[in-house]
């Protein structure tokens, strides 16, 4: 190893660790005092810098090693995470009903402004990086030697695995709808992963598990950065869930991507898409971020969707990913790293995926322009005329007297047009109409109000969606009365009937709902600590009815599940009617990413879809996916929707629902047993 001075990154790591403790100490700056667990995070996190100034003094070679190639990559993922969560929660501050929750609970402490805690993010943060991306880059570049005998390679990829691994998972973010872009840059996603997959083909096993997890978790904290307004805890439990499930996708991927190097392109995108499938099941799901969906404004090779489901195009844009990598890393050959086997390979086994790539992309493309050219050819029943009302309120927030008069005034309006169906978003009504009716309107404010709703509703004489909360009480064994609560929708009929109600079944995983609040107790009572109202689940996939047109109404984020929509149509519904309030989440970004993720079940199903949401995307979107019409981001307005009803069709999608990412999962499972056959592992033909 090549005389390396260690007198000066010691120093630095020391010093600016003893600023960061007083920074602690004496810190938040222009914040109420007091410690929570954030701040003792960081005061571990300064603790672990000291370690490894030590480790850098007294460790053996192969500790020094470690020191200066493996622990300031982890300590920079670390830093990164607690960066991210406490920059984004500091958008709270401005959050009034937020602060009156800190005030009562005194589990957060908040700043008078954004700013401010920003701020005080930056002080904390900020110096850590530098000495870690300083560290990371002084020995990279000083012993390249020493670097590739550690690394097990001189090649770029596995010198620079890291800043390759965020640079992919910054591509990816900003593929979808970001900070930087309301619509997001879809082309970035043929390519975003590219470098992620070029250091898994160039570095170890372990470190390409740490540079896999690494990407993941930067990816989902800066695609779901909205998610640190929507409660108090969500981001956290996103951010802690997705590096459980990214640590054993990644583990598991890796296996038998090393043991078949040569099908590398073929195994990321499978592997991948059986992982998108598998984390959108069971009270975990959460099938955002799936880089399918990106391609939401690409409406002709999108077309795929209604035979494979959204699967289909996050592995056609996946596999883009795949044989590119392929192809750089098989024709980026230098002689270091390289054996003599390796670099007789034939430049044509490289290129061979990337002619079938685009051989199978121009095909997607064929069949797109077909499929929307026979959707627009299929004859029309009769039109259903909608009134989609988006009152631009927060129902956590705002008075619900005051969103009532918005509603009534947009609807009021909207009966210009004779629509056959009115729909308000989810919980744009607040007040539960099945309590309050009950009770005195004379003793109670809120059974007025609801008394002055069902009053209004027969006065229109036409059918209504709302969404509301809901609930049912019954009587246990010992005869005590147990409530649940459900988030729901109702529907009304001209005559000032409620006829039908579905109950939300896929909640929120810890912010709606928590099933285990007997087997963990301590979770359970530290969500109700911070303020998070928990629902019950419903059982039943309700098909409404009216005389022209049936349809069912997936709650906020349940559009987002593709089986989940499928069971809705399978079941009847003519039109997918889709209500959320997304108004909490303060930015556009959240509502364009929530509305290109439900804009694939009109193409999945071939119904179309509407929309009815708080703040936006309010909008009208055809059978071919295609967005014919929509009202601005918060902006209190209403949009009638003519939507062609047409003669019954099924396609492949909802006929046999998840079967491609099934087979994805099974294929990758088998690719998993044929890796451990020594001839195939070479990737040798057979004589």
């Amino acid at each position: 190893m090549p005389e390396i001075r260690f007198k000066t990154p010691v120093v630095v790591i020391l010093a600016v660790s003893l600023l960061e403790l007083i920074n602690f100490l004496v810190g938040p700056f222009g914040m109420t005092k007091g410690k929570t667990i954030p701040d003792f995070l960081f005061l571990i996190l300064i603790l672990f810098h000291g370690l490894w100034a030590y480790r850098l003094i007294r460790s053996d070679h192969r500790g020094t090693l470690v020191s200066l190639y493996r622990t300031p990559e982890v300590l920079f993922v670390v830093t990164l995470v607690l960066f991210l969560l406490s920059y984004i929660f500091a958008s709270n501050a401005n959050m009034d009903y937020v602060q009156r929750f800190a005030a009562m609970k005194g589990n957060i402490r908040l700043a008078p402004d954004s700013t401010i805690q920003r701020l005080n993010s930056a002080s904390r943060y900020v110096p850590l990086f530098a000495i870690q991306i300083w560290t990371i880059v002084l020995f990279r570049i000083r012993a390249p030697r020493t670097a590739a005998r550690y690394l097990g390679s001189a090649h770029p990829a596995a010198t620079w695995g890291l800043p390759l691994a965020m640079l992919s998972a910054i591509l990816y973010t900003l593929a979808f709808p970001s900070f930087l872009s309301v619509k997001g840059w879809a082309p970035l996603a043929f390519f975003a992963v590219i470098p992620l997959f070029v250091v898994f083909y160039k570095s170890g096993y372990g470190r390409s598990v740490f540079y896999g997890v690494s990407f993941g978790v930067a990816e989902t904290m800066l695609t779901n950065f909205w998610l640190g307004t929507f409660s108090l805890v969500s981001l956290q439990f996103v951010t802690i869930v997705m590096f459980v499930e990214f640590t054993i996708f990644m583990t598991l991927m890796m296996i038998l991507f090393k043991r078949l190097p040569w099908l590398g392109y073929l195994i990321l995108p499978v592997a991948w898409v059986g992982f998108d499938w598998l984390k959108s099941l069971g009270f975990l799901g959460y099938p955002w971020g799936m880089i399918g969906v990106t391609q939401y404004d690409f409406t002709g090779f999108i077309q795929i969707a209604a035979v494979t489901g959204v699967w289909g195009v996050s592995f056609a844009v996946m596999a883009a990913n795949s044989v590119a990598a392929y192809a750089i890393q098989g024709l980026w050959r230098g002689k270091r790293g390289q054996s003599t086997d390796e670099r007789a390979v034939p430049t044509r086994r490289f290129l061979v995926p990337v002619w079938a790539y685009l051989g199978l992309f121009a095909a997607l493309i064929v069949f797109g322009n077909v499929a929307i050219l026979v959707q627009s050819a299929k004859p029309v029943d009769h039109k259903v005329k909608v009134a989609l009302v988006q009152q631009n309120t927060d129902p956590r927030k705002n008075d619900y007297a005051d969103t009532f008069r918005i509603l009534k005034r947009l609807t009021n309006e909207a009966l210009f047009y004779n629509p056959d169906l009115i729909a308000w978003s989810e919980t744009a009504f607040v007040p539960n109409i099945r309590k309050w009716s009950k009770l005195s309107p004379k003793e109670y404010p809120l059974s007025k109000l609801v008394n002055e709703f069902l009053a209004y509703q027969k006065s229109i004489g036409h059918w209504l969606l709302t969404g509301n909360d809901d609930y049912f009480e019954t009587t246990n064994a010992e005869g005590k009365t147990i409530r649940e609560d459900f988030n729901a929708s109702v529907l009304f009929s001209p005559s000032g009937r409620r006829v039908q109600t579905y109950h939300k079944i896929h909640l929120v995983p810890f912010t709606e709902y928590f099933p285990y609040k007997k087997q963990l107790p301590f979770v359970y009572n530290m969500l109700l600590n911070f303020d998070v109202y928990l629902w019950e689940p419903g059982s039943k996939y309700v098909v409404f009815s009216t005389p022209k047109v049936t349809f069912s109404t997936p709650i906020c984020f349940e559009d987002a599940f593709p089986d989940d929509v499928r069971q809705f149509v399978v079941g009847g519904a003519q039109i997918i009617m889709n209500i959320s309030n997304d108004y909490w989440s303060l930015t556009p970004v959240e509502g364009q990413q929530h509305f290109m993720n439900s804009l694939f079940r009109a193409v999945e199903n071939r119904r179309p879809l509407l929309r009815a949401t708080a703040s936006g995307v309010t909008g009208y979107v055809d059978t071919a996916g295609k967005l014919v019409q929509r009202v601005p981001f918060y902006k209190s307005a209403y949009m009638i929707a003519d939507v062609p009803i047409r003669p019954f069709q099924e396609s492949l999608y909802t006929r046999f629902g998840d079967w491609f990412p099934k087979l994805c999962t099974i294929l990758f499972v088998i690719l998993l047993f044929v890796g451990f056959s020594p001839r195939l592992r070479s990737g040798k033909p057979r004589e």
